[in-house]
């Protein structure tokens, strides 16, 4: 059976953090300690000896001393800082750990409870270092427009082969998704990420999943300006800039109530919308909606006045 790449991954950097710290090995003391044969470890040698840092000049490899492997010997010269605490940037963090959720989802790992027990353990620590502090973006949003922003983290996840920055906005002053790859840099700032009023039982990529596949029925939305942070949210097939300042973005849309609960909230910006039964079914609901309000207030005011006889004498 051959053997997973990551498993040899771990063994390699395994290898150079024992040659670091124990000196010169034979190479048969090291198969034995690393469950191999003497030519995996010979193998895996030679694979080290042209790996290293960026740069990849000779003096970026990890290096070791021919003459003793000659003899049987494995001697490591160069670590190249392999064996030193990893230092992470924020790109490389928010990149890492959106690689690491990716893969805890993926069905080789959940298939492998101690697996998903390994990488799980691995997410939760690098989050719990990254989070609590709050982050100054600068983002480029769907028309191409630039703006910087101080945000609090909230959460990171994929979907459609995309990773999404959830965070409560300042300038906005609510929460926003950012896809990562339209964050141009982050720069992680002093002050702690403040709470926010986000329920953590509340499925916070609902806009995110509200896409559906190819067979989803297709919505055309006609939104102002200041809507815009739909087209940045919503995996959209396509958004169009209008020469009146307004947008047009078309979604397929597998849940017509989160549609509906969209259109309702953002009623102002709101221009157009198409197919016409998507606009009747909003339409009846505001109508409901502002008949429900009615009716409670008419029973608000008749209760008030009911437990105050005589007071208009």
């Amino acid at each position: 059976m051959a053997e997973r790449a990551d498993d040899r991954l771990v063994r390699l950097l395994g290898l150079v953090a024992y040659l670091d710290g124990a000196g010169p090995v034979r190479v048969e003391e090291l198969a034995r300690r690393f469950g191999v044969s003497p030519r995996q470890v010979r193998e895996d040698v030679d694979a080290l000896w042209v790996s290293g840092t960026p740069g990849y000049m000779p003096d970026d490899l990890i290096d070791f001393d021919a003459f003793s492997l000659d003899e049987g010997v494995v001697h490591l010269t160069r670590a190249r800082g392999m064996t030193r605490p990893l230092r992470l940037g924020t790109r490389e963090a928010v990149a890492l750990v959106a690689a690491l959720r990716a893969m805890h989802a993926s069905p080789p790992v959940q298939a492998d409870p101690d697996r998903a027990a390994v990488v799980g353990s691995a997410l939760a620590k690098l989050t719990a270092a990254t989070d609590g502090r709050r982050l100054r973006i600068r983002y480029v949003n769907a028309a191409d427009v630039a703006s910087e922003r101080d945000v609090d983290p909230v959460r990171l996840l994929t979907q459609d082969e995309r990773t999404y920055l959830v965070a409560w906005c300042l300038r906005a002053g609510g929460r926003r998704t950012f896809r990562a790859d339209r964050i141009l840099a982050a720069e992680v700032l002093e002050a702690a990420a403040e709470p926010h009023d986000v329920d953590p039982d509340v499925d916070v990529s609902a806009s995110v999943l509200a896409s559906g596949g190819p067979g989803a029925p297709v919505a055309t939305l006609v939104l102002a300006s200041p809507a815009r942070w739909v087209a940045e949210e919503v995996p959209a097939e396509s958004v169009r800039d209008l020469p009146d300042g307004s947008f047009e973005v078309r979604l397929r849309v597998t849940n017509p109530a989160w549609l509906r609960r969209l259109l309702l909230s953002n009623a102002p910006d709101v221009r157009a919308v198409a197919p016409p039964e998507v606009a009747a079914d909003v339409a009846a609901a505001a109508r409901a909606a502002l008949a429900a309000y009615g009716e409670a207030s008419r029973s608000d005011t008749g209760s008030d006045t009911g437990g105050a006889p005589g007071a208009g004498a």
